[in-house]
């Protein structure tokens, strides 16, 4: 198995496919052996992609110590220098995006060009769900919860009126949740990466980026809300950005917004086309 040593981490990670370099970093709680991960997505048949475990999940090191995001941000250039990458493309997807506003902002050189998926900025552009506040519930309570704010349209009418969609989906929420659960450390993980998501802003420093910035979301989402898209649009100096149908996980529910993701990457973006 690829594991690096990192900082003071030892680290999980995977490269696969073929073409540019594309740094893909996912959400919370988040673990390569979940699937669908980045490698199930379309990247890999146009990029070569790095994906790997951040500190506190998978199967990378759990120290049970406070986290920040700008302790992440450091992971990731540690995981760069230490896999030969000078600069790459970057793609940060939800808790995966607050880290990548962190990255950018620390180590700009790293980056060509960057996307922020359904991500927030915190502080005056708005936070992202307050996941932290759903500690404690009961397992049925919590899926319910994260079903609705994954997509807003499924709401508790939704619900009453699709029991088998909602049933699908409530036993795939918890499948995920059994990878890795009786592993030493997964619950310490957790929490500390919920509580460097609760301290996330980086608002007030954004007009600082420059690189080529595609933000896109979905439409529906109850965890990273369209307003705060809009809101960090409005603070990255030229960013691009297009939404699509769906909600948090929009993008599985929009075959589209992997190939304006690609497009974007690739500079072939048609920015006469966006909404």
């Amino acid at each position: 198995m690829p594991f690096v040593s990192v900082r003071d981490l030892r680290m999980y990670y995977e490269v696969r496919g073929s073409g540019p370099r594309l740094l893909f970093i996912s959400g919370t709680g988040e673990d390569l052996r979940r699937s669908p991960n980045a490698f199930d997505s379309p990247l890999p048949q146009h990029f070569t992609v790095l994906s790997y475990d951040q500190r506190g999940l998978g199967q990378s090191d759990k120290p049970d110590i406070p986290y920040t995001t700008a302790d992440y941000a450091a992971d990731a250039d540690g995981l760069l220098s230490a896999v030969g990458w000078d600069r790459c493309m970057v793609m940060w997807v939800s808790f995966g995006g607050m880290v990548a506003q962190e990255f950018a902002l620390r180590y700009p050189q790293r980056e060509e060009r960057l996307v922020l998926a359904c991500t927030s900025s915190g502080g005056v552009g708005g936070a992202s769900y307050p996941l932290h506040e759903l500690t404690g519930l009961s397992p049925t309570e919590w899926t319910r919860r994260v079903v609705e704010l994954g997509d807003l349209r499924r709401d508790a009418a939704w619900q009453a009126a699709h029991p088998q969609e909602f049933q699908v989906l409530a036993d795939e929420t918890l499948a995920g949740l059994k990878v890795g659960a009786n592993e030493p450390g997964i619950s310490v993980g957790a929490r500390r990466q919920l509580e460097a998501r609760q301290a996330h802003d980086t608002y007030e420093r954004l007009p600082s980026l420059r690189m080529p910035v595609f933000i896109c979301g979905g439409r529906y989402d109850g965890i990273a809300l369209v307003d705060n898209q809009h809101a960090m649009q409005r603070q990255i100096p030229s960013a691009q950005l297009e939404l699509f149908e769906g909600g948090h996980l929009f993008l599985i529910q929009d075959r589209r917004a992997f190939e304006r993701i690609s497009a974007f990457l690739r500079g072939a973006l048609d920015s006469a086309q966006l909404p």
